[in-house]
């Protein structure tokens, strides 16, 4: 189960496209240990518990962060062996202090960071306009060098998904082995945009093929979570959207939603489906039959056309795939093949921990 603790509306960027809106709420102590029991009331005896503290810009609030992870490890139902926490950040907070306590409570850092300098400064600038490169890149030298695996987050848009092989190359270069590729599906995207993602997926296929052949493996989410449905031969259902149902996110306020992705502003009803007092609407469910036109299609099972959230962005509707999802999807699938065969036919069985869930263990060196 997945469960997404939004512990402040604060942020210090005003990136273009963030679907988090921007005001002065924290959540309160009594407010987080009142989430903190309700996820463990929700989550079975031995399943495994997935608790994300995002934002904003989480360690704005460094100490509100401290007391939440004190009431998850306190918890009577805690269990280090079936519980990760994690965090996002935007990368602009980041000191030894902080490395300290993440390393200590083996907390999972994840960044946010979309490229190159001219890619990043595009959409993720302060309120004032200036670029955040630069310090970015400061602080993710800092925790590469702090910290012992840190998965990277890069957003790509119309304006810059044509830049994806040097993201790749610029992360890479910086340290980063487990590396995401996000689509915003919320942009307008045109026909001639879509159709040209395929070349440029081959060219980050390419990018993964090489890494692999030189010994210096990269996890690229892309090409590795096709890899992964493809051998299984398709999405499995604790894979697939279960919004609302084993996933579930908490405002500041308490407010429950179904993905952290539609909790806006935290204000509104249009996605909320409960709060921490009276619980969640149990008959909220997203729609998961495919529509019409992807029910003659032969890699549906291995499309992630049953992502709620995506699918709200790009179409306004839970259970609607768009266009530029299509698209995306084609060429991820496609790619993955190529770059399958390629790494198979020279280094032999190389993709066993695909089938068992951990594909970025090959870029990490642990498998």
């Amino acid at each position: 189960m997945k469960f997404t603790i939004c512990v402040t509306h604060r942020c210090n960027l005003r990136c273009d496209y963030c679907y988090i809106g921007k005001n002065d709420a924290t959540m309160d102590v009594p407010t987080a240990s009142a989430v903190v029991d309700w996820i463990f009331e929700r989550a079975g005896d031995g399943e495994k518990v997935d608790i994300g503290l995002f934002g904003g810009e989480p360690l704005l609030v460094f100490d509100l962060v401290r007391s939440v992870v004190d009431l998850i490890e306190a918890h009577p139902r805690f269990d280090r062996e079936r519980v990760i926490v994690s965090i996002v950040s935007n990368g602009t907070i980041f000191t030894p202090g902080i490395a300290a306590f993440l390393r200590e409570h083996r907390i999972h850092y994840c960044l946010s960071f979309d490229g190159p300098p001219d890619v990043q400064n595009r959409f993720r600038h302060f309120e004032n306009g200036r670029g955040s490169a630069d310090l970015v890149e400061r602080n993710a030298r800092a925790a590469l060098a702090a910290l012992e695996w840190i998965p990277v987050n890069a957003v790509y848009r119309p304006e810059t998904f044509r830049r994806l092989p040097d993201t790749v190359r610029y992360l890479s270069g910086l340290g980063f082995r487990q590396i995401y590729l996000s689509p915003d599906f919320s942009a307008p995207w045109t026909r001639e945009e879509t159709e040209s993602l395929a070349a440029v997926y081959d060219e980050i296929a390419d990018l993964y093929i090489d890494s692999h052949l030189r010994g210096e493996p990269l996890f690229l989410s892309p090409i590795d979570g096709k890899i992964t449905v493809l051998l299984r031969g398709g999405y499995r259902a604790e894979e697939r959207c279960r919004m609302g149902q084993a996933e579930f996110a908490f405002t500041p306020l308490g407010q429950i939603y179904p993905c952290e992705r539609l909790i806006g502003c935290g204000t509104t009803d249009k996605h909320r489906i409960g709060n921490i007092t009276s619980g969640v609407n149990e008959r909220f469910a997203t729609d998961t039959r495919l529509q019409s036109e992807c029910l003659g299609c032969t890699l549906k099972d291995y499309c992630m056309n049953w992502c709620g959230c995506s699918n709200f962005f790009a179409t306004g509707d839970y259970g609607r795939t768009g266009p530029a999802i299509c698209a995306s999807e084609r060429a991820a699938i496609a790619s993955a093949a190529r770059a399958f065969q390629a790494v198979e036919l020279r280094l032999g069985p190389t993709f066993m921990a695909h089938l068992t869930g951990h594909p970025s263990m090959i870029a990490s060196g642990r498998f």
